[in-house]
């Protein structure tokens, strides 16, 4: 299959790449920069040049692809100056995925989150996020999903706070900058709140099966762990940094963690249990927990 890849030399998106190369596809990989495309080139596919914003170059590297797989989204840069307009872009960029698709039959595998749809509980496939909801990433949902009536067979896939793994820049490295800042790897209140899990090549196998086997208008979760207790995160920080593990009262959780502060205190176990059943994706690679232990989190 000829699969177009948006953000094909980001953290996730070099793993799907990788995924699909090993598992016989041709691969296009959407590229902004000359950096970009040099790895997009090294990892053994064709350079698409072109960004989210350039909307022509996304609608024709879709029309020339099998299927599509998109991993981009934009945050904070020179084109995108708030995250209304990130999420306003990802949307358009969807749109465009979706156009070139319509019609045809041809897959499309979107990326979303499981962590803002219902924090508390343990969130399924089945939950929709509301209109009012604050996940960054429900008008992608609802933007792609509009394509299963076109003719595209769209799958939304869904990951937690925490897809870790070598090349991880996310929340991981964001706590351990913050102990590493303040002299302690803390928790707010007794640590009880969970954040779920999955390994970046875990990821980009679903982000494969999706593209090859997800029904029209799946929502499919890539959580490997349903629920690791911020505490024990915070443990094994303090422990490879040789830094004190403390609790830190909810209400002053800004103090500590800044604007990691409501990532923090967020509560937001989610389940894979029907998407494991559906296309038989089982998680092969480290959790959490073990990935940090193994070291490299913190040889920078």
């Amino acid at each position: 299959m000829r699969v177009f890849v948006t953000g094909a030399s980001g953290f996730i998106g070099s793993a799907v790449v990788r995924e699909l190369l090993d598992a016989g596809h041709q691969v296009t990989g959407l590229a902004r920069s000359e950096s970009a495309a040099a790895a997009v080139t090294a990892a053994g596919a064709t350079v698409h040049r072109g960004s989210m914003e350039d909307l022509a170059s996304v609608r024709a590297g879709a029309a020339a692809a099998d299927g599509a797989i998109h991993t981009a989204f934009n945050n904070i840069s020179e084109t995108t100056t708030s995250i209304a307009d990130a999420i306003e872009a990802n949307v358009h960029a969807i749109e465009a995925l979706g156009e070139a698709l319509a019609g045809s039959g041809r897959p499309l595998a979107v990326t979303s989150g499981t962590a803002l749809i219902s924090p508390g509980r343990v969130v399924t496939e089945l939950d929709v996020p509301d209109a009012g909801s604050f996940n960054a990433l429900a008008p992608a949902e609802a933007a792609a999903l509009s394509f299963t009536e076109r003719g595209v067979r769209v799958s939304v896939v869904r990951f937690p706070l925490t897809v870790h793994g070598d090349g991880d820049h996310g929340f991981i490295p964001a706590l351990i900058g913050i102990a590493r800042d303040t002299g302690a790897s803390a928790y707010p209140g007794d640590g009880s709140n969970r954040w779920s899990a999955v390994h970046r090549l875990d990821a980009a196998r679903l982000f494969r099966l999706a593209l090859e086997e997800a029904p029209a208008g799946t929502r499919l979760h890539g959580v490997a762990e349903e629920a690791v207790p911020f505490r024990d995160i915070a443990a094994v920080i303090g422990r490879h940094l040789s830094l004190p593990v403390t609790a830190i009262p909810r209400e002053k959780a800004e103090g500590h963690f800044t604007w990691m502060a409501p990532f923090a205190l967020l509560d937001s176990p989610a389940s894979s249990a029907l998407t494991q059943k559906l296309l038989g994706w089982q998680p092969e690679h480290p959790g959490l927990i073990a990935d940090l232990d193994e070291g490299r989190y913190f040889t920078t």
